[in-house]
């Protein structure tokens, strides 16, 4: 295991050495949240990959494979989808808005009052999602160093948050360009076609295997749909994919860049079931689906080979984990701390905002460890986020962008009913229920529809400003005189 040692604290020592330059780089807020928006398409295609493929994509996807077969892909299938619709049809616009969050793209949209209830929903959201990151940590650490569940939460989240703090979104970009390579050569290259002949090739899988392990809706229809509204819809609306988008030096970037980071992502989640797939042949009764990942990696491949296949889980957990984090860190500034303290001290005040998110990154990335040590179950955090992200900010977040008639009185309805519905039937029928995102999402869409109909109508300057805007004709925000509120 020596080799493997040396390749994993390799690997971690040049996380924090990229932290640094980062640090050097990040001397602006544009610079420390969004990387200057000067990404071009090569690195703005792996780093959209290296979040969206996170620990879940990884560990979460050979697991389903191990449980399901082939249509164990559907879950990272559709987070691909998801990433596809967002770079076709909404990326350009996104980018061009020129702002830090997506409360303040509902602001602009609707005359300001909804960026602080969607703020606290996004924050929920970014930070359940980091959370589940980082507890996968402690099934990495276990399988390389026998490590104790906490020690290693501790061990990798401190890793995440340095190099996020020091750094912001440059040490970032550069980490997830590192992790992407180190995932794509891991994981497609390595463990995959290992894995596949280990088990004897494919026919060998299919005489071991019942049919349904081979059927492409072997999960299930209402499965699948479930996955779309969560994880394709969840694409389209969340903080820390806008906040990639935000990176990118033009639409054409944000357009094709993203296209090529989807479908990457639709190979990689057909990758992670045939793996699962190949462990089941190999590993038919482990206690737990997702321990196939770390089994198959721990007594099948050679050494070297196998510290570099843990490297490229530890690659994807931290992907997802700096930028959840990051996202979170943002809202938490941005959106929340900035506007509350603005209710209270209107007088304007000169402040370091470089040094003001590095220590939200700092604050909300020791929540997140200690969130992590206290909660064990990643399947329902990470339900529990997804449905509060889609149930509560995908209508009005879709409406502004999509229907002129959406008014900001709709907007908060929407949020707040579908927010409250989706609490309320997790507390019922339980947090993996389907009910919860289903009616959730009809109760939204209802109350955002009916009260923006019963409203005024968004005033003209407000649309007219917003239309600006989305045709890239507005100033940079950093140009902008400071409101008195930020």
């Amino acid at each position: 295991m020596a080799v493997d040692y040396i390749v994993i604290v390799v690997y971690l020592a040049g996380m924090l050495a990229m932290g640094w330059w980062g640090m050097r780089r990040a001397k602006s807020k544009s610079e420390f949240l969004v990387a200057g928006r000067r990404l071009g398409p090569a690195m703005y295609s792996g780093t959209m990959a290296a979040i969206v493929l996170g620990g879940a994509s990884t560990i979460g996807g050979v697991g389903l494979g191990y449980q399901y077969g082939l249509s164990g892909a559907w879950m990272v299938f559709t987070i691909g989808l998801g990433l596809l619709a967002l770079s076709i049809f909404f990326s350009a616009r996104i980018a061009r808005l020129k702002v830090y969050t997506v409360s303040e793209m509902l602001d602009l949209r609707y005359g300001g009052r909804a960026g602080v209830i969607s703020g606290v929903v996004m924050w929920a959201y970014t930070l359940m999602l980091a959370v589940t990151s980082t507890i996968a940590y402690a099934t990495i650490f276990d399988v390389l160093f026998d490590m104790n569940r906490t020690l290693a939460i501790v061990l990798g989240g401190s890793i995440v948050v340095a190099y996020s703090t020091l750094g912001g979104m440059w040490s970032i970009t550069l980490t997830d360009m590192v992790q992407f390579v180190v995932k794509t050569i891991g994981v497609l290259l390595l463990l995959l076609p290992i894995a596949v002949v280990k088990a004897g090739g494919f026919s060998e899988m299919k005489a071991q295997l019942p049919t349904e392990y081979f059927d492409p809706l072997g999960i299930g229809g209402e499965t699948i749909f479930t996955y779309v509204l969560i994880y394709t819809f969840g694409m389209l609306i969340g903080q820390d994919i806008w906040q990639r988008v935000f990176t990118a030096r033009d639409d054409r970037t944000a357009k094709w860049g993203g296209t090529v980071a989807g479908t990457y992502c639709l190979a990689y989640a057909l990758a992670g079931a045939v793996i699962g797939t190949a462990a089941k042949v190999l590993y038919p009764n482990l206690a737990s689906a997702d321990d196939a990942f770390a089994t198959i990696v721990k007594d099948e491949l050679p050494v070297g080979v196998r510290g570099l296949v843990l490297a490229a889980a530890l690659a994807a957990v931290m992907s997802t984990s700096s930028g959840a984090l990051i996202a979170c860190a943002t809202v938490a500034n941005n959106d929340i701390w900035s506007r509350l303290r603005g209710l209270v001290r209107t007088a304007e005040e000169e402040h370091d905002e470089v040094k003001g998110n590095r220590v939200f990154i700092l604050l909300m990335g020791i929540a997140v460890i200690l969130t992590a040590i206290a909660l064990n179950d990643v399947v329902q955090a990470l339900t529990v986020a997804y449905n509060l992200l889609v149930g509560g900010l995908l209508v009005p977040i879709l409406g502004g962008l999509l229907w002129k008639r959406g008014t900001v009185q709709g907007a908060l309805a929407g949020v707040g009913v579908g927010g409250i519905s989706v609490v309320v039937l997790m507390a019922t029928n339980g947090i993996l229920a389907n009910e919860p995102i289903y009616y959730g999402l009809l109760a939204s869409l209802a109350a955002y529809v009916i009260v923006s109909l019963a409203t005024p109508a968004t005033d003209a300057a407000v649309l007219a400003a917003w239309r600006e805007r989305l045709a890239g004709q507005a100033p940079e925000p950093e140009s902008e005189p400071v409101p008195a509120h930020r």
